[in-house]
């Protein structure tokens, strides 16, 4: 398939070379010329200068017979408004936007636009790593509200049902890692040595969620 991507800095190039490595043709738009140094010597695809919501240059780079649009310029405006024309005057269908802030992520989606936080997915990646126990988001949806969060378990629910874990967290567990191995919960799957739960709850939830976990079962004391 043909893809337009608006932006080549570091994550605009990188999805290029994956698009073109994999089989699929490829025009970039970056307003900034020396932009394209980003891209390998052997990039086939189209190098488009220019703003990409102007009409002329998502022409130039092929929108009309696009399947797909990406936007991850630097900025959340220009991101927003290109993908929407895009979908409105082009009718590519396969959009998404980069933005900075997800606050604004609930907006985009009411526009029928999916967008992708970066920031905060960054952020979110770097605290499971530093951060030793607790619930860190795995992924979020674009308003933020709901996430799926990795939680640590104290070790007296082990052997425990994980619908029983469910009951006593009002949430539910929507998969488990094994040995390596993900693990989608049956009704008599028991907490094992070693188990880490994934929960998919409310982000308002979650402190309570992982305090239940945390502690002792209370059948247990």
């Amino acid at each position: 398939m043909h893809v337009v991507i608006m932006g080549c800095g570091r994550v605009g190039s990188t999805i290029a070379h994956i698009l073109e490595d994999n089989g699929h043709s490829v025009a970039i738009i970056d307003r900034d010329p020396q932009a394209f140094r980003r891209l390998r010597a052997g990039f086939r695809g189209r190098r488009v200068t220019g703003i990409g919501f102007d009409r002329q240059v998502l022409q130039e780079a092929g929108i009309e017979s696009a399947a797909a649009y990406v936007a991850v310029s630097s900025g959340d405006n220009s991101n927003i408004i290109s993908a929407r024309v895009a979908r409105e005057t082009f009718g590519v269908d396969n959009v998404v936007a980069r933005i900075y802030d997800p606050r604004r992520a609930e907006v985009y989606q009411r526009l029928g636009i999916p967008t992708v936080a970066t920031v905060r997915w960054t952020a979110d990646q770097i605290l499971r790593r530093i951060l030793p126990e607790g619930a860190e988001p795995l992924w979020r949806d674009p308003t933020g509200q709901v996430i799926l969060a990795e939680v640590a378990v104290n070790p007296a629910w082990i052997g425990t049902k994980v619908t029983d874990v469910e009951d006593a967290a009002g949430a539910r567990v929507a998969f488990l890692n094994r040995m390596g191995e993900a693990l989608v919960t049956k009704n008599d799957t028991v907490v094992q040595e070693g188990d880490v739960l994934h929960v998919i709850a409310d982000e308002n939830d979650m402190d309570r969620i992982n305090k239940v976990l945390v502690a002792v079962p209370e059948e247990s004391h």
